[in-house]
């Protein structure tokens, strides 16, 4: 059986205002506000991305998506979030709040509810130390 593949997400119109057609999300819109989200939170480093985001980086393109993974089912939204933590942070702590950090900024921005908040963290990074100039 093919995968249907999400090219937007339907919204409802707001509470009290007049319906003047329709308001569709592309799936990439939830996955920039769901990678602002997660860097938004004190204990990550940043989001695994793949190489062409690499790439882009590279060359001074932000890519806030990166590291983000949507999946609509008829259940709802589900977001896997792919993150580097901070070495001392606590994995519990940090991952619960990406999970509450995402959600909000997704209901806030779409009035999508998500179903499924996923965090995999992906690595540690430790802290860099400086090399001093003699």
């Amino acid at each position: 059986m093919a995968e249907q593949v999400v090219k937007s997400l339907p919204q409802n119109t707001p509470e009290g205002k007049e319906e003047l057609g329709s308001i569709e999300v592309a799936p990439e819109v939830i996955e920039v506000i769901a990678g602002i989200a997660t860097t938004e939170v004190e204990g990550i480093f940043g989001t695994r991305g793949s190489f062409a985001s690499g790439v882009a980086e590279k060359f001074g393109k932000k890519v806030h998506g990166k590291g983000i993974k949507t999946e609509w089912t008829p259940e709802g939204l589900v977001v896997d979030v792919y993150c580097v933590i901070q070495y001392g942070a606590q994995v519990a702590k940090v991952a619960a709040k990406v999970q509450r950090q995402i959600r909000e900024a997704i209901s806030n921005m779409t009035a999508l509810t998500t179903k499924e908040v996923n965090v995999h963290i992906t690595g540690i990074q430790f802290e860099q130390e400086q090399q001093k100039a003699e």
